[in-house]
């Protein structure tokens, strides 16, 4: 029946289902918290100053699992239901971090794990460079491995980030939408309507966790896991659709749009491991030394924080797609690590001039 349906109505269904479901439930969870004493405390390394619920990524979830199983057609997109699959797995290890915290070694097993479930059991791997370094094809015993790396990276970006009210939502929406259009464009309908489901349940979110006072809620380790696999997903078959160039609207040097699109939690990731390191802090440990730490510590509030950091990454985005056949992707790389290196140490630069 979905099938004769026009598509644009079948990813506009998804958006909304995805939304709805997502602005039902949390009222919910947030009572259900309350109830059984389920809160994040304020303490040093946190920037919110009352106890808050944190399992938002229940409602996540929920909006997005069920929205993307209803819409999207299996035999289109039969590597689905391993996604769903992995997504589950990443769900019972974020709503156990959340109420009871786990281990970071738990934690990282779940996700390669989850990772492993969509890499052995469906054709979501990185097969190819794109001439990077001079490399085109891998062969499975790097393409694995690789593409562990990169669901284990953008996951912990993801949750990385997720340190002040709005943040890891707003670039999830960003780099979703980006990539939903993309997909869109190409024909990949099956994907834009996933991203068009994560983007509604993330929307859906963002109505309490950043324009509510009584009834804020947090993602929590949960949503972010969740929403860190999905964008590794939709980035991983962004990569391989882009191996050959012979259709409209193909992008070269994939690898570096792929950087440019994730521009905040790669690098804000990367500029913390490599602070924290120097410093032999453990590199785990959560600090105040992230990206958006410095915003709120010039005096911003976390929606202006918030606002000007998705710009920025969506400016990153904008560039790529603009240069991507302009220049090499190496140097593509190297101009975006640069820019970032740039416009971020502003911020710090200002707060030790402050």
């Amino acid at each position: 029946m979905l099938n004769t349906i026009p598509i644009y109505i079948l990813i506009s269904s998804a958006f909304i289902v995805s939304l709805v479901i997502t602005l039902v439930s949390i009222p919910s969870i947030i009572k259900v918290s309350r109830l059984k004493n389920l809160f994040d405390e304020p303490d040093e390394r946190t920037v919110h100053v009352h106890k808050t619920p944190t399992l938002g990524g229940l409602a996540v979830f929920s909006g997005f699992s069920i929205s993307t199983l209803f819409f999207c057609d299996i035999f289109i997109i039969p590597e689905l239901k391993y996604v769903i699959a992995g997504i589950i797995v990443l769900f019972f290890i974020g709503i156990k971090d959340d109420i009871l915290v786990i281990a970071p070694i738990t934690k990282l097993a779940g996700q390669v794990f989850a990772g492993l479930i969509i890499i052995l059991f469906s054709d979501l791997q990185l097969t190819n460079l794109h001439g990077f370094f001079g490399i085109y094809d891998i062969p499975p015993y790097i393409g694995i491995p690789l593409t562990i790396f990169t669901f284990l990276v953008i996951i912990n970006g993801f949750n990385l980030i997720d340190g002040i009210d709005g943040l890891s939502a707003g670039i999830g929406i960003v780099s979703a939408g980006s990539l939903g259009v993309w997909f869109y464009l190409t024909g990949e309908y099956q994907y834009t309507i996933i991203a068009g489901s994560i983007i509604g349940a993330l929307i859906g979110f963002l109505r309490f966790n950043l324009f509510s006072d009584k009834n804020k809620i947090f993602m929590g380790d949960t949503g972010s896991l969740i929403l860190g696999l999905i964008i590794s997903v939709l980035i991983i078959r962004f990569n391989e659709m882009n191996i050959n160039h012979n259709f409209d609207y193909a992008k070269y040097g994939a690898p570096a749009i792929s950087i440019a699109i994730l521009t905040v939690p790669l690098f804000d990731t990367l500029r913390v491991m490599f602070i924290r390191f120097f410093q032999k802090k453990p590199l785990f440990k959560p600090d105040k030394q992230h990206i958006h730490h410095m915003f709120i510590q010039l005096g911003l509030s976390h929606k202006q924080a918030v606002v000007i950091i998705v710009f920025i990454n969506f400016l990153f985005i904008i560039a790529a797609m603009y240069l991507h056949n302009k220049m090499g992707i190496r140097r593509l790389i190297l101009l975006f690590l640069l820019s970032a290196m740039i416009i971020f140490y502003i911020p710090v630069l200002l707060k030790k001039k402050k």
